[in-house]
């Protein structure tokens, strides 16, 4: 029987986020495998996978927010912004930066900041990634970007930092879009000083966190003993930031049939609506965009074949 579910994936450093879904589809033998966000090859951490009918709610785990855990290494910049790419400035001076300092730089940058994206990012701009241009010594203007930090907390005990490099870890919570790279380098020109990031954890996905996850050998062995589903998550845990409601009598061939419904109360607060049939999600609707008062199907997950209505 065909998977169903979300796997909480640890991706080890080394791998890209298709090379974790590649080996799924062997291990699992299934084709319908998604990630729900890309991590770096050189980037750990928590990577959520749907299974089979969990794929249609990737989208929804990728929009929610990420917390990562950082390295920032402050005296030098990269043409990539992180530690794989080649110096493109440095500056040898004998730096001192306080707790106070570093402090007001985070601080600097929380809430609703912009962002461009790096030269070395999958971000498209005139049908061609950000990378390619790179790749062949090419320059093009990229788009600034608004993305929002919810917090940046320092995660070191020390007053003050000293020498030609200053490196500390920081934890931040963020919003979609964000490039943690791109605000490393930006903490450095708070502080006066060209910056990369030196390394990065995803420690976690939306509601999925590092206590939850697997590694691709554990799934391995899981799978070898027939247990795959003790590893996964339902689809409801996926929609975790939305509203949930029951489907009363009324609306129940309405919804199994996807028809466009007098809007639901939920709605005149929240954007999205999840819809239960015996608990377990069957449909995702919004308001309608150009019917006031209506409300529309947004995604569908299906009704228990053995339900007729």
């Amino acid at each position: 029987m065909e998977p169903n579910g979300i796997l909480p994936l640890w991706k080890e450093p080394g791998m890209t986020s298709h090379d974790c879904v590649f080996r799924l589809r062997k291990i699992l033998k299934t084709k319908k495998v998604g990630h729900t966000g890309t991590l770096d090859p050189q980037v750990d951490g928590v990577l959520p996978i749907c299974l089979g009918r969990s794929t249609k709610v990737a989208e929804y785990i990728t929009d929610q927010g990420k917390t990562y855990e950082a390295e920032v290494l402050i005296g030098f910049s990269t043409e990539t912004e992180d530690a794989e790419g080649a110096v493109v400035d440095r500056d040898t001076s004998v730096k001192i930066v306080t707790r106070q300092q570093l402090e007001a730089a985070l601080g600097s940058l929380t809430g609703d900041i912009e962002q461009i994206p790096p030269m070395y990012s999958a971000v498209k701009v005139n049908g061609r990634k950000l990378y390619e241009y790179a790749r062949k010594g090419e320059t093009v203007d990229r788009p600034v970007r608004t993305v929002h930090i919810d917090s940046i907390e320092l995660l070191e005990t020390d007053d003050s930092w000293s020498g030609q490099n200053i490196k500390f870890r920081i934890r931040i919570r963020c919003g979609k879009g964000t490039y943690i790279r791109t605000l490393a380098v930006q903490i450095g020109q708070a502080l006066g000083y060209p910056a990369h990031m030196s390394q990065l954890t995803r420690t976690e996905s939306g509601s999925f966190t590092k206590e939850q996850c697997v590694t691709l050998a554990e799934v391995e062995e899981i799978a070898q003993n027939g247990n795959i589903d003790s590893v996964l998550q339902p689809i409801a845990y996926g929609l975790s930031a939305f509203p949930f409601t029951e489907i009363t009598p009324d609306l129940l061939f309405g919804i199994k049939n996807g028809q466009v419904l007098d809007e639901h109360p939920v709605l005149l607060e929240e954007p999205l609506v999840v819809f239960t049939y015996k608990g377990e999600p069957v449909a995702l609707y919004k308001r309608h965009p150009e019917k006031p008062g209506k409300m529309k199907p947004e995604k569908m997950f299906g009704f228990p074949k053995t339900d007729e209505v």
